[in-house]
């Protein structure tokens, strides 16, 4: 089966593919001078604001995901991606910026129990939206059948 037009998958111009791998590159290096030039201890003023802005972009972005879910948007994947990256890196700093043994538990808890399963259900949704949004209305009329009284 041929694909159509609007169904052909999207390329990025090849400049702009040589650009990222060139910034890739890049990267490498840049990393490894942080490895060795960073102190293991930094104190930041407005941590407290850069965490909880975190979390309000991070809401902001659970609400968007989950209204393209309910209005079967276009933008339902992009939203998805942002979710579960967000996750992602909810999940490693949290972890990485422990600054005892009992909020490192905590941080790894919250990890395995909330950050992770989520984001890798927004992965799922990623990339598979037609039969996520399939097995999430079965899953709805099933329990909208369950729920409703039976006939007398």
């Amino acid at each position: 089966m041929v694909p159509t037009p609007d169904q052909a998958p999207q390329h990025l111009p090849r400049w702009l593919a040589w650009a990222f791998a060139l910034i890739a590159v890049f990267l490498v290096p840049w990393t490894l001078w942080l490895t060795f030039s960073l102190p293991t201890r930094h104190v930041t003023h407005h941590y407290d604001v850069a965490w909880v802005g975190f979390d309000v972009v991070l809401a902001v972005a659970f609400a968007a995901t989950a209204l393209a879910g309910l209005r079967a948007s276009p933008w339902l994947q992009v939203l998805a991606t942002l979710t579960g990256t967000m996750l992602l890196c909810d999940a490693w700093f949290d972890t990485v910026t422990a600054t005892s043994r009992d909020e490192q538990m905590v941080a790894i808890l919250e990890a395995a129990i909330a950050e992770l399963p989520l984001a890798a259900l927004c992965a799922w949704i990623v990339f598979d939206t037609t039969r996520f949004t399939n097995a999430v209305t079965r899953w709805y009329l099933a329990t909208r059948r369950s729920s409703e009284p039976e006939p007398k």
